[in-house]
């Protein structure tokens, strides 16, 4: 992991984004490189990991930055996996979010509760959603 360096600095081609939304089947909702840029700008905090000039990682936080932080969109090309990446994204994240009083919260797959867990969040709800027509 000592080739991949980690940024608050957006990638300059957001196309790379979206490649790896798409290698992860994350792109159900068809969004555009543009909706994707708008996404990371609008967010709260972002963080993004690259192997010299390729985007391999990214996490982000939306918040009111009072109250809580939702970390969502924490991903990390498959073949760069496993590799600590996901983790010291998620280390910054939470840290950005101490050092701002908030709360970090999130949602994810039963799968990933295990990984959330040993960086101590606990289950603490159920989720809801509502779809709607895009």
């Amino acid at each position: 992991m000592n080739t991949i360096y980690f940024t608050k600095e957006p990638p300059e081609d957001f196309t790379q984004l979206l490649s790896l939304y798409e290698s992860l089947g994350w792109n159900s909702l068809k969004l555009s490189v543009d909706e994707l840029k708008q996404m990371c700008n609008q967010s709260w905090y972002a963080i993004y990991a690259f192997d010299d000039q390729k985007l391999v990682g990214m996490g982000r936080i939306i918040s009111d930055g009072v109250i809580t932080g939702i970390i969502c969109g924490l991903c990390v090309l498959p073949s760069y996996q496993s590799k600590g990446i996901g983790r010291e994204m998620l280390n910054r994240m939470i840290r950005h979010c101490e050092q701002n009083r908030v709360i970090p919260q999130l949602l994810c797959t039963e799968s990933l509760e295990s990984f959330y867990e040993s960086f101590g969040f606990k289950k603490f709800s159920v989720g809801m959603t509502r779809n709607i027509i895009r």
